[in-house]
């Protein structure tokens, strides 16, 4: 009868709103909801059941229809400004807003004056060493306005930055500058000596050291002491550089040229080179501007990596794309979270799932009230704190998205619907064509029909989530990785239809009957944890040569109250030969922390299936529970720096949080 009455109600409600939506959306988009209406009706098995979802979806979608056409429009809007890519667009931002705060970082200010002129000067000067039009530049630099300033004076010539995540060392670092095809390398003097360690494996390309000084302060001799041998001076070269305009060499870049590569692990182990190109940037940026209903004089706060897709793009977009002023942070401090908020005036704030955590650990502080952030974004915020985050920090609004950097299928939550990573309305397949596939549990591949295609899951029915990809359309195209093979393994085909394509996120997640999408799992050999990508195939490789031992596997187990997955490695070691201090001095020279596995499985051989594959899920079953594993079984002790052994007492305190991450 509830749904009766609904259905009823929501009739009234379509009549009603009728005048209204053929305002907003105009006569061609109403004919289509129209449509989608009578297509719903008749499709549906009940049609009280559908108009009881529409009742309750109707005002959600209808904001979503107008803030999608909104989006739409931008970009619409500056191609036919003949802006067509990023130098252009914040060019124009930056002559409008010369004297504005593009960005506040550790007490600097830069306007955006400031940074176009940086940003030429690197474009004129990069140009003067023999870069041209699609050569690729790798970056190594912490998160700093100068950061973006290098990849901006980049693009301004038409080459393509490589923004490498400034945690890698050794071989995961020589394999990320080289995969992009790298012809020069530009490092902070930060991490300049990361750089040092792998130079004799890059074939002596050219080396652009930058020194880490404040804005505008004059080159000090004693900074050339600071320099790697054989590099060149890339602070005093742009100091003696003109920031003359690039405007002809920014007239020759088109839109679907590649801005920057961004890296994200995956099943193949070492990172792979997402490919960013000028449209999808803008896409990104502006989705997140417009469906959050973000304003002109927002002020938004980003502590995140700016060689990450959240950080970089999602918030310094912000800047780049749309005038408003963007906070940087060094790196990520839960107790200065709120301070930073309250000292820069933030209205917006980015988060990913774990920093969430974090900030609730903190000790309470008077900024965690006194801010002005109305609205977070990011990902990752776990439905079991997401109330209380909210009302501990007074957070009116929490705009939770989905979607991968590489990804064509990008969801976003726009009313704070606790949990939900993003919806499309059940009838807006045809708009925004993303679903959710059946796959197998143990492999993670699609299931297919007796037809071919594969088997669209029902409400209710956990699946992975695919994007039909149109290279037409920005919000569907696939502009894949560097590694065209790569690439090619995140298709997959005959999906929908015969002939048709679509992108596999990988990800197992479940919609609701309203559209609203929650996210469960990751299949393949990926799992996070402290908010970063970990492969495991990549850490298997580490372990093997250090450890010496013929066979390691590496996967991801929970932990109580904990968000992500922590690494747990299963090693082969038939002779009690394994030297675990020798493990972890080899794994802290080769890993970053957060791929460094704290659990340890010693084992006498593997368990493999009948076709020599590696049993992980049997491994993942027992975890590391004392009572199911009689195999030697270790924890890693961050206080001693070692593995001690996993005792039931151990086991207990750490199911119990008594011992923290």
């Amino acid at each position: 009868m509830e749904k009766e009455r609904s259905a009823r109600y929501a009739v009234t409600v379509v009549l009603g709103v009728g005048a209204v939506v053929s305002l907003l959306l105009g006569r061609s988009m109403l004919l289509q909801a129209g449509l989608a209406v009578v297509l719903g009706w008749l499709l549906t098995g009940s049609r009280y059941n559908w108009l009881y979802i529409l009742q309750h979806t109707l005002g959600r979608d209808i904001n979503a229809a107008v803030r999608f056409l909104r989006m739409h429009y931008t970009l619409w809007k500056w191609e036919r400004q003949g802006l067509p890519t990023i130098p252009l667009i914040f060019s124009s931002v930056a002559q409008k807003n010369k004297n504005k705060v593009a960005f506040a970082f550790e007490g600097q200010s830069w306007t955006f004056g400031e940074v176009d002129d940086l940003s030429n000067r690197v474009g004129n000067f990069m140009k003067s060493q023999g870069i041209r039009k699609g050569d690729t530049v790798a970056i190594i630099m912490e998160s700093r306005p100068d950061f973006v300033c290098m990849w901006m004076g980049l693009a301004k010539i038409g080459a393509t930055s490589a923004l490498i995540n400034y945690n890698l060392r050794l071989e995961p670092l020589v394999h990320s500058i080289t995969v992009a095809g790298a012809k020069a390398v530009i490092v902070g003097s930060e991490l300049a000596s990361a750089l040092q360690e792998v130079r004799p494996k890059l074939n002596n390309i050219p080396v652009f050291q930058y020194a880490d000084v404040p804005k505008n302060a004059p080159p000090k001799a004693e900074e050339a002491s600071k320099l790697l041998p054989g590099v060149v001076d890339l602070r005093m070269k742009l100091w003696d550089t003109p920031a003359t305009s690039l405007k002809e060499d920014m007239a020759q870049t088109k839109n679907l040229d590649h801005l920057f590569y961004i890296y994200t692990s995956g099943t193949t182990g070492l990172p792979k080179a997402a490919i960013i190109n000028h449209i999808r940037f803008q896409f990104m940026a502006v989705a997140v501007h417009v469906m959050l209903n973000f304003k002109d004089d927002d002020v938004i706060y980003d502590p995140l990596p700016l060689y990450h897709t959240a950080g970089g793009i999602l918030g310094i977009g912000q800047a780049v794309l749309t005038g408003n002023t963007v906070a940087i942070r060094r790196k990520f401090s839960a107790s200065n979270f709120w301070k930073d908020c309250c000292q820069f005036k933030c209205t917006v704030a980015q988060y990913i799932g774990e920093m969430c955590r974090y900030l609730l650990t903190v000790p309470e502080q008077p900024e965690e009230k006194q801010h002005k952030v109305r609205v977070v974004v990011g990902n990752g915020l776990r439905p079991a704190i997401w109330a209380q985050f909210c009302e501990r920090f007074n957070i009116p609004q929490v705009g939770e998205f989905y979607g991968a950097t590489e990804s064509n299928s990008n969801i976003i939550n726009i009313d704070s619907k606790i949990g939900a990573v993003g919806f499309v309305p059940r009838y807006a397949g045809a708009v925004y064509p993303v679903s959710l596939v059946r796959a197998d549990d143990d492999t993670g591949e699609p299931i297919r029909g007796p037809d071919g295609l594969c088997q669209i899951c029902e409400p209710g029915q956990t699946g992975v989530f695919v994007g039909k990809i149109n290279p037409k359309k920005a919000h569907s195209a696939f502009s894949g990785y560097a590694d065209k093979k790569a690439s090619e393994k995140k298709v997959i085909r005959d999906v929908f239809i015969k002939g048709d394509s679509a992108f596999n996120s990988g990800d197992i997640l479940v919609m609701d009957e309203f559209g609203y999408f929650y996210f469960k799992d990751r299949t393949g050999d990926t799992f996070r944890w402290r908010g970063e990508n970990v492969a495991t195939s990549e850490v298997e490789a580490v372990i093997s040569n250090v450890a010496g031992m013929s066979d390691a596997v590496v996967y991801g187990v929970e932990i109580p109250n904990v968000e992500g997955r922590a690494g747990m490695a299963a090693i082969v070691d038939p002779d009690s030969k394994l030297d675990l201090d020798a493990l972890v001095d080899g794994m802290r020279k080769s890993l970053p922390v957060y791929a460094r596995p704290l659990f340890l499985r010693v084992m006498k051989s593997l368990p493999m299936t009948g076709t020599f594959k590696l049993k992980k899920k049997d491994l993942l079953n027992d975890s590391y529970d004392p009572d199911k594993i009689k195999d030697a079984l270790y924890f890693f002790d961050g206080s001693s720096n070692k593995f001690v052994a996993l005792t039931h007492a151990l086991y207990q305190d750490i199911i119990t949080n008594k011992i923290r991450f």
